[in-house]
């Protein structure tokens, strides 16, 4: 099976630590997001990806050659980002065959096994029930699940099931028929969406089942990073390590083998990846990236990233790569780097 991934965006909501790193390879216990996606997606007998790249693709494309070798990936360079149809519409000459489509903003917890146990069905498209309905495109479904339309951000409770960003399409040859009739016409709201080509799906007779998943975790802004890190930790990922006597433990954790943590209380929902020192800090709800110094700090609801040094800093910060700061306290969340 084949799967297209858009990778392309800058991730802004996530600076400054998208400066410096696609945000798919942003981590969470301890693993960077896309990890979760491509195990789960071979998991599932995928065996082609189609990496739709653009931002600091290079790093994307030397992560997949070190972590993943024996898999067999396209990649096709998205140079203006145009929305989610623009996008898809470039792996065409790649795709053939039924293909699932994974934009990784979320990690998704959700039963693949429908794709055939609805064979009548000419694509899937994952949802999530949430209350907080008008942030989201909301799925609107007839009485035996297949979807009707797609609102974006209803002002009224049209429906409260929220589209994933997670789509398995059978036909795909009607589906690229659709994209190419979006980008025939003017952009909605400045963009292209995938969304309304599986609109152009369903008008033209094509049956799409809408699947709920049991867990939606969110990984495109700096909180939703820290909660989804919480819910990977719970469910055990990252591993467990033995600690020095002088460092306590709250809650759940994960400490890289090569991480050095003296004299401290961590968590709960800490992750501390390779290379980086905590010494005499206690840290909470925080993300440490590799090679990082923390020394005398209070950290809580923090991302922290690679090779930055943080001293005496009490408060919740956004600390970007290779940042260096001394004796900041902060009332409000930091933003640096």
């Amino acid at each position: 099976m084949q799967a297209i991934i858009p990778l392309a965006g800058k991730g802004t909501r996530v600076r400054p630590h998208t400066h410096s790193r696609p945000k798919p390879l942003l981590r969470v216990a301890n693993r960077p997001v896309l990890a979760y996606v491509i195990e789960q997606l071979r998991a599932e007998g995928v065996d082609e990806l189609v990496l739709i790249t653009g931002h600091l693709s290079r790093q994307i494309e030397n992560f997949i050659t070190e972590k993943y070798p024996d898999l067999s990936v396209s990649y096709v360079e998205q140079e203006e980002q145009l929305g989610t149809a623009h996008a898809v519409a470039l792996a065409e000459p790649l795709v053939s065959s039924s293909v699932l489509i994974v934009f990784v903003d979320t990690l998704l917890d959700a039963d693949f096994g429908v794709i055939h146990q609805r064979q009548e069905a000419d694509g899937i498209i994952w949802v999530k029930e949430v209350e907080d309905y008008q942030r989201y495109g909301v799925v609107l479904t007839d009485k035996h699940g297949y979807m009707e339309r797609i609102v974006e951000k209803p002002k009224e409770p049209v429906s409260k099931l929220a589209n994933v960003g997670v789509y398995f399409i059978r036909d795909y040859e009607l589906m690229f028929r659709g994209i190419r009739h979006v980008i025939d016409q003017d952009p909605n709201q400045g963009e292209y969406f995938l969304t309304d080509a599986f609109q152009y799906m369903i008008d033209k007779g094509a049956r799409l089942y809408t699947a709920e998943a049991r867990g939606w975790f969110d990984c495109g802004k700096p909180e939703t990073v820290l909660d989804t890190n919480a819910v990977m930790l719970d469910r055990g990922h990252g591993g467990h390590r033995n600690l020095p006597d002088s460092v306590s433990v709250e809650g759940v954790v994960a400490v890289a083998e090569d991480a050095t943590i003296e004299a401290s209380h961590i968590g709960p929902n800490v992750s501390v990846a390779g290379g980086s020192t905590v010494r005499g800090s206690r840290l909470r709800n925080t993300i440490i990236g590799e090679s990082s110094i923390i020394e005398d700090c209070d950290l809580e609801d923090s991302l922290v990233g690679d090779e930055a040094v943080l001293r005496r800093a009490r408060g919740k910060f956004r600390v970007g790569d290779h940042t260096h700061i001394e004796g900041i306290e902060t009332e409000r969340e930091g933003e640096l780097g």
